[in-house]
């Protein structure tokens, strides 16, 4: 997929997003909803496989927290309901999995960033929208935490140390009654550079 392609597609399902929300009450459905029929769409008719439906999800969701922020949402409060429509949308067309839920919840946490959202409430709301989704993609709730989890952080590491830290202390403990168990140490890229 070449960057013009990446850049239609960013700014088709942040379209998406900003006409779904306006003027609806519930927000949180409205969004799902637009996440989910945006990748839908996406996904269904492509070829693509393995890095490039990951490289779609990641791009719908880009473009969806941008058009939560354009519509002057907190991203990090939409956070589950982005992480839920992607998976569910993902899902629909039959190509979700682990990889899928790790990849989208770094995209959430990277998007999030970008336009100076809430880190720590961005990787909580992807860890719950895992969860939501957990039954329907075939994973216990517990696998669906730990590969949001996991994702979440290692987009928290490629932001800075700080965020590493946001996103730990959000993830430390139960969310939705799910324990997070996160599988690897995560520390920012830039702690991860010896010294010269």
């Amino acid at each position: 997929m070449n960057s013009r392609e990446t850049k239609n597609l960013v700014t088709e399902a942040r379209d998406y997003v900003v006409s779904a929300i306006q003027g609806v009450g519930d927000v949180a459905g409205a969004i799902a909803d637009a996440m989910s029929g945006a990748l839908v769409r996406a996904l269904r008719g492509t070829r693509a496989t393995g890095a490039e439906i990951i490289a779609l999800v990641v791009d719908t969701i880009t473009g969806a927290i941008h058009g939560v922020a354009e519509v002057g949402g907190e991203v990090g409060s939409a956070a589950r309901s982005i992480m839920l429509g992607a998976l569910r949308g993902t899902q629909e067309v039959g190509k979700a999995g682990v990889e899928t839920v790790s990849a989208s919840a770094a995209a959430l946490v990277r998007g999030t960033s970008e336009v100076g959202g809430n880190v720590g409430q961005a990787a909580k709301g992807a860890v719950e929208g895992a969860i939501a989704a957990a039954r329907d993609l075939g994973m216990t709730a517990e696998d669906a935490a730990a590969a949001a989890g996991s994702g979440a952080l290692r987009a928290a590491g490629e932001i800075s140390s700080t965020a590493v830290d946001q996103v730990r202390s959000v993830l430390t403990g139960t969310i939705s009654g799910v324990k997070v168990v996160l599988k690897e140490p995560f520390r920012s890229e830039k702690e991860k550079k010896p010294k010269t």
